[in-house]
């Protein structure tokens, strides 16, 4: 069963993930109303690509716009959660050892200890998530079903290696659980909220341009938008 799910289920689900990405990317493309945007984007290139690096850029920084100083726990929690859950999923030396045996792909990697923090992190956060979805009435009514799955579908990959690693259980069986539940995450990403992983850069970049060309960027111009 270990070989399997490191083996062709691997291969399955790293395809699914960079095609479905791909796939998603143009499909976000050809959603734009290109009628209304085409003019003013191309005509004014660099002041677009100037609001779309600001965009990204600022959004990246905790605190950097005022959507993240309105709720400064909830960003501290966010970012929190995302940056543990890159940094323990690409840079966890015993990813890195399947890396390199499987394909002779090795990155830096951080100390173990390390990793179990990061770990203990993303399944904090992920409890404030829920709670957070459970207290605010404002986020209580928009909340389904749907998105605990999304939530538990991140978060089981963390789960099931920290059992593995701690061997509180069955070691091998969680191991492989651990993997199937990294490559479930993998497969879901494109077809489910999940793939913010790539739209957040996309709908900033758009956004970004948006008001760097039309909505202000070229206040004191001719532009007429």
């Amino acid at each position: 069963m270990y070989e399997l799910v490191t083996g062709p289920l691997a291969w399955l689900a790293f395809g699914i993930f960079f095609i479905g990405l791909v796939v998603r990317t143009i499909w976000y493309f050809r959603g734009l109303h290109w009628q209304a945007d085409r003019v003013a984007y191309r005509a004014n290139l660099y002041l677009g690509i100037k609001g779309a690096i600001r965009s990204i850029f600022f959004w990246l920084i905790p605190f950097g716009t005022r959507g993240w100083k309105t709720h400064p726990v909830f960003t501290v929690i966010t970012f929190t959660f995302h940056i543990s859950l890159l940094t323990s999923v690409i840079f966890l030396p015993a990813h890195n050892f399947i890396l390199k045996q499987k394909w002779g792909i090795s990155l830096f990697t951080i100390p173990e200890a390390a990793g179990d923090i990061l770990t203990v992190f993303v399944m904090f956060a992920a409890l404030m998530f829920i709670v957070r979805r459970l207290v605010l009435p404002e986020v209580r009514i928009i909340t389904t079903a749907y998105d605990y799955l999304i939530l538990a579908i991140a978060v089981a990959p963390f789960i099931t290696g920290f059992i593995a690693y701690h061997q509180i259980f069955e070691y091998k069986i969680w191991l492989i659980l651990h993997i199937l539940s990294g490559e479930i995450m993998l497969v879901a990403i494109p077809f489910t909220k999940l793939s913010h992983f790539i739209l957040f850069f996309l709908s900033r970049m758009q956004l970004g341009m948006d008001y760097g060309i039309k909505r202000g960027g070229m206040k004191g111009t001719r532009m007429s938008w």
